[in-house]
């Protein structure tokens, strides 16, 4: 909205989450110089305050969202009028997309608090196993990310394939690690198992590197037969083409 109540919306939601980590931040500060070295993890109380906080994130983006769209002089849900062949409020859009933004940032601290809580208090292993799942999962993210600025780069698009191949593998892992097949139980607690699946990850990720790059030898080589196939073809037209010129000229003599 191009007007004061557009401008006042945003800066009370800003207000409010400011408000509120003024008080957050330094609690869970003095909280964690309070405690003594080695017992730094915060208390369940802190955790259910991000999930608040992403939650009323949320419902701000979704307000101003609203607020934007089905004002009485909004766009209401249209872009684009055929009619008059115009753009509908293309402000109101704009500030529309802002809050969607505003709202994924709010979506993400839920998922994390879920993340964060689906290993929480679990034995060792369980909890190892899963955190080497985040490095796949943070390398598919951040090789997307840096092909929004390097198109058709094919040393990123390579590694995507590579750690989403990992990450598949590895839920495969996780499930016979937790819920082995055979009935034979992990011990979830022993050091060893840990140190173990460790180095299967690497394995894992060894067979993805594998895996990518003999598929990518062999579409190289299909397309080296391709275009030498095609080259044959392209030099047997140019033999008969000069052939037959040949005997144009014979019988012209003639």
């Amino acid at each position: 909205m191009a007007n004061f109540k557009g401008h006042a919306l945003p800066g009370s939601c800003f207000l409010l989450l400011g408000l509120c980590w003024s008080v957050m931040y330094p609690l869970r500060h003095c909280w964690r110089r309070r405690q003594p070295k080695g017992r730094q993890k915060l208390p369940l109380f802190f955790n259910r305050i991000d999930l608040t906080e992403g939650t009323l994130i949320i419902f701000l983006a979704f307000v101003g969202i609203m607020a934007e769209q089905f004002v009485p002089d909004g766009p209401h849900g249209h872009l684009y009028l055929r009619e008059t062949k115009s753009w509908v409020k293309l402000m109101n859009w704009q500030h529309s997309t802002m809050y969607f933004f505003f709202g994924i940032w709010g979506i993400v601290k839920v998922l994390r608090f879920l993340f964060y809580f689906h290993v929480h208090m679990r034995p060792p292993l369980d909890t190892h196993i899963h955190s080497l799942l985040f490095v796949a999962v943070f390398g598919v993210a951040a090789s997307t990310l840096l092909e929004v600025f390097m198109r058709d780069n094919i040393l990123l698009e390579l590694l995507r394939v590579s750690l989403t191949i990992l990450q598949g593998s590895w839920f495969f892992q996780i499930g016979f690690v937790l819920y082995p097949l055979n009935g034979v139980q992990w011990d979830l607690q022993a050091h060893d198992n840990t140190m173990f699946v460790t180095m299967c990850f690497c394995w894992h990720l060894a067979v993805a590197l594998l895996i990518v790059g003999i598929n990518y030898w062999m579409g190289w080589c299909c397309v080296q037969r391709c275009a030498g196939k095609g080259g044959d073809i392209e030099i047997g037209m140019r033999k008969t083409s000069s052939s037959q010129k040949a005997l144009l000229q014979d019988s012209d003599e003639e």
